[in-house]
């Protein structure tokens, strides 16, 4: 099961790098212009959010560390450039090659936290983590995306499985 699951994030970074490819070729006034009900506000805002659940789940949560997990901070994300998102995103890619390492053999053994954490759930598996910082980077995906089209700036298409197929 961990080969499948290596193989599906590479594939989430392959996707990832098609979004860094267009977002590299716009303007840093356009990935910083607000669009009113869309992600976090902005493209990069919305994007380094994206970080902070990768963060969030597969670091603080599965390794115990809830008190020590801190969102990337407002005045970064507002000066940020692709370069800095990128950055921020190999990191992610370090942490998720720990979680795989760490729970390659245990999908189903659930990870509990203390009852301290009220609004989070107290138990969750390595699959689900897993499954739910891949499906929320790709809501927002779908959010950057849309708010670059309203910002006079379409994608390229790439639904045929996000670009992988050529």
């Amino acid at each position: 099961m961990l080969e499948g699951m290596q193989q599906q994030y590479d594939w989430i970074r392959a996707v990832r790098e098609n979004l860094f490819a267009f977002l590299e070729d716009q303007s840093p006034r356009l990935l910083h212009e607000t669009v009113p009900g869309f992600g976090r506000g902005t493209i990069l805002r919305t994007h380094l959010h994206v970080v902070d659940s990768y963060n969030f789940w597969m670091g603080a949560f599965a390794f115990k560390k809830i008190n020590e997990h801190r969102d990337i901070p407002v005045h970064e994300i507002e000066r940020a450039e692709v370069k800095y998102v990128r950055e921020k995103f190999a990191e992610v890619d370090e942490l998720v090659q720990r979680f795989l390492s760490e729970y390659g053999d245990r999908w189903s053994e659930p990870i509990e936290q203390d009852e301290s954490w009220q609004g989070y759930p107290k138990t969750a598996t390595p699959l689900l983590l897993l499954t739910h910082t891949a499906t929320h980077e790709f809501h927002h995906k779908g959010q950057i995306v849309s708010m670059a089209r309203q910002l006079g700036c379409p994608p390229p298409a790439d639904d045929r499985l996000g670009g992988l197929f050529t």
